[in-house]
């Protein structure tokens, strides 16, 4: 997920607060032609650049194997139901497409973007799907065992591929609005960056993601602080892991993503007040708290599947086959 770049923010400070897609595409076509010719410039390597590729090279390196050490390996699914079995795989095969995406923007911060718009599209769109499905798993997880474990309900196994589906359908249409990506000449190199038509556009991109991604996250916090007021209720789930475990996964989720949201707030109180200096200071947050999201496919394995499994012994194979009102365990 790519930050806008400063020039998209000069232009909304003009007197015409239109942001000219064409504009900046006519630029390109001018100019592309003399830096073929001319000796390639690199990207230049900027604090926020050198934060980002250390971020990039540990999710990188930790996430993808952690991710795919979870799928080989399945750690303690065996007793799961399948429900819960079918959103934990879903959680870690959406993350381990995102991070996938991870050595395009690696390479784009030192040779800038050297493919095609629909390249550029198409990256921006699959990284997108991939961190909504994510976040609407570990909603849909959260709420499930909410329902199982304080409420006591059992899930139909048959909704199972129904709610798949209509997982990915919602990623799928939801992100649709959020790629507006274009390819902008910057100096002497080309960039893969959201441009807008007008900032009514850029307040409806802000707002979508603000909207979406509070909502899951309160519903993951409160779905998890009910889970644990039930632990701590109980004389055989009062465990201290569980509860450091439970906090863990409220945290992660607030820490990871509350920045970007943060920004975004930002972004829109600076576009509302035409505030110049706020939005150049969201410009430069962007690429650090973008990163952040790529962190969050890197812990789950870690969260959700080698070690949330052990405290879940109500989302078991015997928890959808014992009645509703008896207390269910492995």
């Amino acid at each position: 997920m790519c930050p806008i770049c400063k020039q998209n923010l000069a232009a909304s400070f003009a007197k015409d607060p239109i942001l000219s897609t064409r504009r900046s595409m006519d630029q390109l076509n001018l100019t592309v032609v003399t830096s073929n010719v001319s000796s390639p410039i690199y990207p230049p390597l900027t604090t926020s650049v050198l934060f980002r590729l250390v971020i990039f090279s540990l999710c990188l390196l930790v996430g993808v194997p952690g991710n795919i050490a979870v799928i080989i390996l399945k750690p303690n699914w065996n007793n799961l139901s399948h429900l819960t079995r079918s959103l934990m795989l879903n959680l870690t095969v959406s993350d381990l497409l995102c991070l996938l995406t991870i050595p395009f923007w690696i390479y784009t911060s030192f040779f800038g973007w050297t493919f095609s718009l629909t390249a550029c599209k198409l990256l921006v769109y699959f990284q997108h799907c991939t961190i909504s499905a994510s976040l609407l798993t570990v909603t849909v997880l959260s709420i499930q065992r909410y329902f199982v474990i304080v409420l006591q309900r059992r899930c139909h196994q048959l909704l199972d591929k129904v709610l798949l589906v209509l997982l990915w359908l919602a990623a799928l249409i939801l992100i649709y609005v959020l790629v507006t990506e274009q390819l902008l000449k910057e100096g002497q190199w080309i960039r893969c960056i959201p441009q807008y038509s007008s900032e009514a556009q850029w307040l409806a991109v802000l707002f979508t993601e603000i909207l979406f991604g509070l909502a899951s996250c309160s519903l993951v916090t409160l779905s998890y602080i009910s889970l644990h007021k039930k632990v701590r209720s109980s004389v055989f789930f009062n465990h201290p892991e569980t509860s450091r475990l439970l906090i863990s996964i409220i945290l992660s989720n607030f820490i990871m993503f509350f920045p970007l949201y943060m920004v975004n707030m930002l972004a829109v109180l600076g576009i509302i007040l035409k505030n110049k200096e706020l939005l150049k200071f969201c410009a430069d947050s962007w690429s650090v708290v973008k990163s952040f999201t790529f962190t969050n496919s890197t812990i789950n394995p870690l969260l959700y599947a080698f070690i949330s499994t052990k405290f879940c012994p109500f989302c078991t194979k015997n928890s959808s086959n014992t009645d509703e009102r008896t207390p269910r365990n492995t």
